[in-house]
């Protein structure tokens, strides 16, 4: 039998996962990774090293992995083998973080915040992406409709099942409003777990999507006057196993912490969407009446809003602490998202640092 390799991966500036293979499970167990590059985070979406970068022909890294980010996607033939993937941080070649890798980027985030207020993150991410068939012809269904979630009922079988088989928690599996567009949403995790999963769902959707001789794409915008294919970003507040995001008298029923961690994210809106949506097409899909983030607001349940108050149901249950979240709606799949939460936590312990507040809570269109 031939010994089995596992793909060490990042995920760079561009969200485009890249890495190297090893000999499995020598690889893990070494504890020094495979060798990389730092010039490899130049690569451009379309290929090329940016001519102008910080990096040069200098230096090495190694990619070390982290034994408890990890998938094992299915084989792509009848007679292959799975292959075993694991994300890693970027180190330097003592083992010393490197200081441009975006995994320890959201790590200094989610310390930061944890030391300075005893704050931790849980989060859910929810992914828009369009299908189409290999001969570029439409999947074709009604929006949200049964016969578009039949005519790729094979497919989302598949990912479902390899998405519980790696314990990603799948929730929602829906056809959307877009031609094509489906979503999938995992439960809620620790931020950097939620991060990592957000990363690794994407490559098997992809990958679903070729066994299947299906096209999958993530892209924000398929043309000027189409649906646009977001990536929210559910966010609530815990301090040592108990949540603090719920306040039932206040603005929202936002906190006084969850409200000061959200006007951070309000104060800094401008700059932080240049890295949670940073494509030129973004933007286009960043407009109002597109049901994307068309404000800088906070609002109770209005899908225009940078930061979406969810509704929480109460069907069966008063208590709606633990469930209790907002959302970051201004994120799409262009971005890289251990840099998407990073950016946000930082956003929020600035909020929580300066005590700020948000002048209203919209509750209207």
């Amino acid at each position: 039998m031939n010994q089995p390799w596992a793909f060490i991966a990042t995920c760079d500036l561009v969200g485009h996962v890249r890495g190297r293979s090893g000999p499995f499970p020598k690889i893990i167990e070494s504890g020094e990774g495979v060798g990389w590059v730092p010039a490899d985070l130049a690569i451009s979406a379309f290929g090329a090293i940016a001519p102008e970068n910080a990096f040069g022909a200098l230096g090495d890294l190694r990619l070390v992995p982290d034994a408890q980010a990890s998938a094992i996607f299915p084989a792509t033939h009848p007679d292959g083998a799975s292959t075993r993937f694991y994300l890693a941080h970027q180190r330097n070649i003592d083992g010393s973080p490197w200081a441009s890798c975006p995994r320890t980027f959201l790590d200094s985030a989610i310390d930061r915040l944890d030391r300075d207020f005893d704050i931790q993150v849980m989060v859910s991410f929810e992914h828009e992406f369009a299908l189409s068939r290999a001969d570029g012809s439409a999947i074709g269904g009604l929006p949200f409709g049964f016969d578009a979630y039949r005519n790729i009922d094979q497919f989302s079988q598949d990912l479902l099942a390899t998405l519980n088989d790696n314990g990603f928690d799948p929730e929602t599996f829906l056809p959307e409003y877009g031609s094509g567009q489906f979503e999938v949403t995992l439960g809620p995790a620790p931020a950097k777990v939620a991060a990592d999963r957000a990363i690794i769902l994407r490559e098997i959707v992809r990958d679903t999507a070729k066994r299947f001789e299906l096209i999958a794409t993530f892209a924000p915008l398929l043309g000027p006057d189409l649906v646009g294919n977001g990536v929210h970003v559910h966010i609530s507040l815990w301090r040592n196993g108990s949540p603090i995001t719920y306040a039932k008298s206040r603005p929202g029923n936002l906190s006084v912490e969850a409200e000061a961690a959200c006007a951070g994210i309000l104060e800094h809106a401008r700059a932080i969407v240049a890295l949670t949506a940073p494509s030129q097409i973004s933007f286009f899909r960043l407009q109002p009446h597109r049901w994307s983030a068309g404000g800088i607001c906070v609002a109770k349940q209005n899908r225009e809003a940078l930061l979406r108050i969810c509704p929480q149901v109460t069907i069966k249950s008063s208590d709606v602490t633990k469930a209790f979240n907002f959302e970051y709606r201004a994120a799409d799949a262009t971005a890289n998202p251990w840099i998407v939460l990073g950016t946000l936590i930082y956003a929020m312990h600035e909020g929580l640092s300066s005590k700020l507040s948000i002048p209203h809570v919209i509750d209207e269109e």
